[in-house]
């Protein structure tokens, strides 16, 4: 298979999994959070809880294409270089920084941390106070960065898909 072919097949594949990324936080932002928001504090965290905890628990197609999407932009990166030049170029090579600081490092370092916060309390063992602390320090702040990755997840499919037809 030609270098030529083997870019395209990786910037398809890059691109149904970016997108795939992009449809799950998008998801979170307009279906997930805006449904469990009606819950009292308790279940509100108990239920967020139920749902992390699915992805913490390493479920194999969600990390197959969370750590897909990113295996995939940093090689398609690498073989675009050689395969695309001047506004291709300087648009793929955008596409990766995008998609890693704006989704993949504002996960591992804000939204990751608060579902880990979130995680550790036991809220059968808390009162009424405590649970709506724990809730506002959580909620507006995770909502408002991942509504921030659900933009940036777009943004890099549209990139993507701009780039995949131009080819």
């Amino acid at each position: 298979m030609s270098t030529e072919v083997t870019f395209q097949i990786l910037l398809i594949v890059t691109t149904l999994l970016c997108s795939l990324v992009a449809g799950f936080l998008f998801a979170f932002a307009t279906i997930v959070m805006p449904g469990i928001k009606q819950l009292r504090d308790r279940d509100f965290i108990r239920a967020f809880q139920v749902i992390d905890g699915v992805v913490q628990k390493n479920q194999p197609v969600f990390v197959a294409v969370w750590v897909g999407s990113v295996v995939a932009s940093v090689a398609v990166t690498g073989l675009g270089f050689s395969q695309l030049e001047g506004t291709q170029r300087l648009l793929l090579l955008a596409v990766l920084l995008v998609y890693m600081l704006g989704v993949q490092v504002s996960t591992f370092t804000i939204n990751v941390p608060l579902n880990n916060q979130l995680q550790a309390l036991n809220v059968d063992a808390m009162g009424e106070t405590a649970l709506k602390s724990a809730r506002l320090s959580f909620e507006p702040r995770w909502n408002r960065w991942n509504v921030s990755r659900t933009l940036l997840a777009s943004l890099t499919s549209v990139v993507l898909l701009v780039l995949l037809f131009q080819l």
